[in-house]
């Protein structure tokens, strides 16, 4: 019978050969992302599967454009909601999460949060790869992609690949659907307002309409004034 001191080695030969392996998947993946659009990811094949325990019909909308054909609105309505130094960081916006933990830990902090911690390069790797489910474990997950996701695929496809995978609405995906759906117009085609409205449904998509978004709007609004757009 082996021993203990076996026993271990073994299980942390096989999982550093796991971690290898996946490691490998998922550098292969991002290289292939660089050039290719995901025909689904994570989160829309687990909105599918939690459809077939719901009641009512599940339809998907999902459209990929190109990032020239989604408005600069839009595009900028999106940094500034959920990510206003997206293009500053490498993936982790250190300053946020700073922010996040003083007031985890300040009893006399508003708790309405309007803007969290994590960047668009985490929401994105979470999106294509993790669902939102899994708690630390997925964080810690997301933490080992996200770096590799800046390196490989660089700021303006990530930007391009969140903007036509996120979730707008149930079912809805990407920013040409979420138009189609809420707007009836194109992803180019979208005002600054519509852009700010859009942007502000995104912490919460399936609960959270963009024509009851009059205050976080205009906070959105006056956040891209601040950067220039």
């Amino acid at each position: 019978m082996a021993s203990k001191s076996v026993i271990l080695r073994r299980l942390l030969r096989l999982s550093l050969i796991a971690l290898a392996f996946l490691s490998g998947v998922v550098v292969l993946a991002l290289l292939a992302l660089k050039v290719i659009n995901p025909p689904t990811t994570a989160v829309q094949t687990q909105r599918r599967v939690e459809s077939w325990f719901k009641p009512g019909k599940y339809k998907k909308q999902h459209s990929q454009v190109p990032l020239s054909q989604i408005s600069p609105n839009l595009q900028w309505a999106v940094i500034a909601a959920e990510d206003g130094r997206f293009f500053e960081h490498h993936g982790f916006d250190w300053t946020e999460i700073q922010h996040a933990i003083d007031e985890a830990f300040d009893d006399d902090q508003d708790r309405a949060r309007v803007r969290g911690a994590s960047t668009i390069s985490q929401q994105l790797v979470k999106n294509l790869f993790l669902t939102t489910r899994g708690g630390f474990f997925r964080k810690g997950l997301e933490a080992a992609i996200v770096p590799l996701a800046e390196l490989i695929l660089g700021k303006r496809r990530i930007l391009e690949l969140y903007l036509n995978n996120i979730e707008w609405a149930p079912g809805v995906f990407g920013a040409e659907a979420a138009a189609r759906f809420h707007y009836r117009t194109s992803a180019a085609r979208l005002s600054r307002d519509q852009s700010a409205r859009l942007a502000a449904v995104l912490p919460s998509p399936r609960r959270r309409s963009p024509a009851r978004m009059d205050r976080y709007s205009a906070i959105i609004l006056q956040r891209m004034t601040l950067m220039g757009h």
